[in-house]
């Protein structure tokens, strides 16, 4: 038995064993788990979601915070209903007509010479109607260099000159012409947004009807990485307007990369 100030008690003990074994955990062990994680949930395999609550479970352990926001992420992934209801043609009425609100406009691969495919074109077409409807929006266009045979073309460049064309004040339109992927997308939309429009509150994805419900979940989900709280996801991903696309789809192992690029921007 120990003398009396001596030793610890069991609550000093099991803290002190709590702060060792989090110690223990590197960001590549993190990482590991939530990359896996991802790969379970989005596995449709006999036991996949068992499994991935089990890797929830792990991580909660290594770091909790990380837990919370990947259990969220997690929960919207699963969700039924994402990316719904879908809007075509223009944004729902009833959203902010501030500057609080923003459309983000997701790109999509341009042609060898650098012109926009007519897929991006219809895209942009939603968006001119909606930010007609809303014109205190701000409008992100989003998209780096896709061009095989010009290097000098980025798909927001384009999209925002389009967009200036057809009347758009330009001191309206953010350019974020970095990204390659929607992961990124979302990433440098919002490094933007929160480093130099604090006005911003709410989003709006814009792009074709088969990549909405992508679009919202990686936005959604870096906001809630990125967020100083995990309750305090801000800007918010609000509502949606698509182009109804005579094709495409995007499988759940698309999304899943997705998740796991967001990981890889992470810090733990």
């Amino acid at each position: 038995m120990a003398l009396a100030g001596c030793g610890k008690s069991p609550e000093q003990e099991n803290a002190g064993n709590a702060e060792v074994s989090a110690a223990e955990f590197s960001s590549e062990d993190i990482n590991k788990t939530i990359n896996a994680m991802i790969s379970a949930c989005a596995s449709s395999g006999a036991g996949a979601d068992v499994k991935a609550d089990a890797l929830l479970s792990e991580l909660m352990q290594m770091d909790e915070d990380a837990g919370i926001r990947w259990g969220m992420v997690m929960d919207l992934w699963r969700f039924p209903e994402l990316g719904r209801p879908l809007h075509y043609d223009v944004l729902p009425d009833g959203l902010p007509d501030t500057d609080a609100l923003c459309i983000v406009v997701l790109g999509f691969q341009l042609n060898p010479d650098g012109t926009m495919k007519d897929e991006l074109i219809q895209r942009l077409k939603v968006a001119l109607s909606s930010a007609l409807k809303y014109p205190n929006a701000y409008i992100v266009c989003t998209g780096g260099g896709t061009a095989a045979k010009n290097i000098s073309a980025t798909e927001a460049g384009e999209m925002a000159e389009w967009l200036e064309e057809q009347g758009i004040d330009k001191s309206r339109i953010i350019v974020e012409d970095r990204s390659l992927t929607t992961a990124q997308n979302a990433i440098f939309t919002y490094e933007i947004l929160t480093s130099g429009y604090p006005m911003v509150r709410s989003i709006a994805i814009i792009s074709s009807d088969y990549h909405i419900a992508t679009g919202e979940l990686l936005f959604t989900s870096e906001a809630i990485l990125r967020a100083e709280s995990p309750d305090d996801a801000a800007p918010a991903v609000i509502s949606n307007a698509a182009w109804d696309a005579p094709a495409g789809e995007l499988s759940k192992a698309f999304q899943a990369g997705g998740l796991q690029e967001l990981a890889q921007y992470m810090s733990y």
